[in-house]
């Protein structure tokens, strides 16, 4: 029986992982359908897009660079968890926060444009769909940046040997769950006509 104990806690099954990675997965489930409902409001339902005219696939392109280029970020964070100096995973970490937050603030931007245009979430169903899968992803990303926040908190307090290396893990699987999403939304809502 004490040969089967270092299986179960080797890294592929460790607990929290397994943990992590259903909750993304019950995520991308939500994203689907999400996803799903835009798509049939847009195509199926031929809901005329009054937005999509006032969207800006180039802006929001920009933005979407930044929140790829937080992917590479916490890559190179991710690897780094194991490097005896914290200031440089702090300044990854750091780096990934403000690419992330770059992108949200270019999402606000959008939503500014887009209320002045009258065009709100109450508008019509292609407005209902556009806000709620554009806006969940924003809160996503939200969640995401208090997550690096309060990881990069720790490093910077020096107490990155308190943080279990399945925090950086589910830290660095979320954010790239994030990007993912993100590049279907962009795909389909700015650049799909």
């Amino acid at each position: 029986m004490a040969a089967a104990a270092p299986a179960l806690t080797s890294r592929y099954l460790d607990p929290i992982r397994l943990g992590v990675l259903l909750l993304i997965a019950t995520e991308a489930t939500f994203f689907v359908f999400l996803i799903s409902g835009y798509v049939y409001y847009r195509v199926m339902v031929h809901t005329t897009p009054t937005a999509a005219q006032e969207l800006d696939p180039f802006k929001t392109g920009l933005f979407s660079i930044a929140l790829f280029a937080s992917s590479a970020t916490m890559g190179v964070a991710h690897r780094r968890v194991h490097h005896p100096q914290r200031r440089g995973l702090a300044l990854w970490l750091g780096l990934t926060i403000v690419l992330g937050a770059t992108f949200l603030l270019g999402q606000g931007l959008e939503y500014v444009h887009l209320y002045r245009q009258q065009f709100t979430i109450a508008r019509n169903v292609y407005g209902s769909s556009f806000f709620t899968l554009t806006g969940f992803h924003g809160l996503h990303v939200f969640a995401g940046l208090l997550i690096l926040l309060t990881l990069t908190g720790l490093v910077m307090a020096d107490r990155r040997h308190a943080i279990p290396d399945v925090a950086f893990d589910a830290a660095a699987y979320y954010w790239h769950f994030v990007d993912a999403v993100w590049v279907v939304i962009f795909t389909l809502v700015y650049l799909v006509k």
